[in-house]
């Protein structure tokens, strides 16, 4: 682990504190930082899983009983 010495707004780690719920800056820093990267790794997800959807019905579009079906 590598200390650091940073500048943080004093009104904008007082929010970060509070809507964490933490008590300290050293676990206010440490969880912003998991939300960060979970909240990336779900847009990630997010992302394929809507590729994969997209390409599925991409297929159904060339499969002329689907689409025959869809305008009845």
């Amino acid at each position: 682990m590598t200390k650091r010495l940073i500048e943080i707004e004093d009104d904008l780690l007082q929010q970060a504190r509070d809507a964490l719920g933490t008590e300290t800056i050293k676990d206010t820093v440490a969880i912003a930082l998991r939300h960060a990267i979970h909240s990336s790794q779900r847009r990630t997800r997010l992302d394929d899983t809507t590729l994969q959807r997209f390409a599925a019905a991409s297929e159904d579009l060339a499969d002329d009983d689907v689409m025959t079906a869809a305008w009845r």
